[in-house]
């Protein structure tokens, strides 16, 4: 995060913000520093990337399913950019332990332990220590004494959009993603990789509530994708996974996706609408039912 706040502060910050008597490596600079980039780049990247997936990726035929609720995007947007400011609060802190130097991030390839493979290792390194922390981390939050808090706000989308992907109670968003902020803390990781992870991060996020439930055959048993993640919020105790498979296997938690066979969302859709029970347009008809809260 340092490369960022060094950015903002050559461009932005010491030429036009701050006052000259504020060094920029003064605490209270930096941790208000930290505190409107993290909310800025937040709210970017998750409004930015949530529109070009929405657009572009999201099939809007699934907002025609019954357990798609009223207003159900501008809802997911309004409890996201709302949870979101509460979030960067304990994640501030943990950039600006960053930015001080307490991580093992550095800064050239000649810093690895291992140089150019090291880069290749560490990154495949953080995606299985996240997914494994991300599925501890989020099977405790379906525990029944925690649900209720925290995770159930997220599993008010059934049929998520993309804009559901930062949808959490601050407490659930900050949790899941603490092992993002905490790898670099016990692992080396080059500065500019963490970056480049990060975003990879958000936009994986938003790909698995995107709608788009084609994988690759030879993928399907390994990567947990959209297809999978819309049956977690489905059926509720299956595929907790963020990247991979794995461990709702070893846990006893992964479920084939079901529109990979057939009896996913698209086809409640269209039987719905060759049964006469939902509109041209989407719309109920008469005897048919639409769930507006789980």
């Amino acid at each position: 995060m340092d490369l960022v706040l060094n950015v903002a502060d050559h461009y932005v910050l010491t030429p036009y913000v701050y006052p000259a008597s504020w060094p920029e490596d003064g605490t209270l600079r930096q941790i208000i520093s930290l505190l409107v980039l993290t909310n800025l780049g937040a709210a970017i990247l998750y409004l930015g990337l949530g529109a070009i997936s929405y657009f572009l990726v999201f099939d809007h035929k699934l907002m025609k399913h019954p357990h798609f609720l009223e207003n159900q995007v501008q809802r997911e947007i309004k409890y996201a950019m709302t949870s979101l400011p509460w979030i960067s609060l304990p994640t501030v802190a943990l950039f600006f332990a960053e930015v001080r130097g307490y991580s093992k991030l550095y800064d050239a390839v000649d810093e690895s332990p291992l140089g150019w493979p090291g880069l290749f290792l560490s990154m495949i390194s953080f995606l299985f220590f996240t997914d494994m922390c991300i599925y501890w981390i989020h099977r405790f939050l379906h525990h029944k004494l925690i649900y209720k808090f925290f995770h159930k706000p997220h599993h008010i989308w059934k049929i998520p959009t993309p804009f559901a992907s930062h949808a959490f109670h601050p407490v659930d968003g900050f949790l899941q993603g603490l092992p993002y902020h905490i790898y670099p803390f016990f692992f080396p990781l080059h500065k500019v990789l963490y970056l480049g992870l990060y975003v990879f991060v958000n936009i994986w996020t938003i790909s698995i509530h995107d709608g788009d439930y084609r994988v690759p055959s030879s993928l399907i048993s390994v990567i947990n994708g959209s297809a999978h993640h819309t049956d977690h919020h489905l059926f509720f105790d299956y595929n907790y996974g963020q990247y991979f498979t794995l461990w709702d296997r070893l846990g006893g938690s992964y479920r084939h996706p079901s529109a990979l066979m057939g009896k996913g969302p698209h086809n409640l859709i269209r039987k719905l609408q060759a049964e006469g029970k939902l509109g041209d347009n989407g719309g109920k008809t008469k005897g048919s039912v639409m769930l507006k809260e789980e």
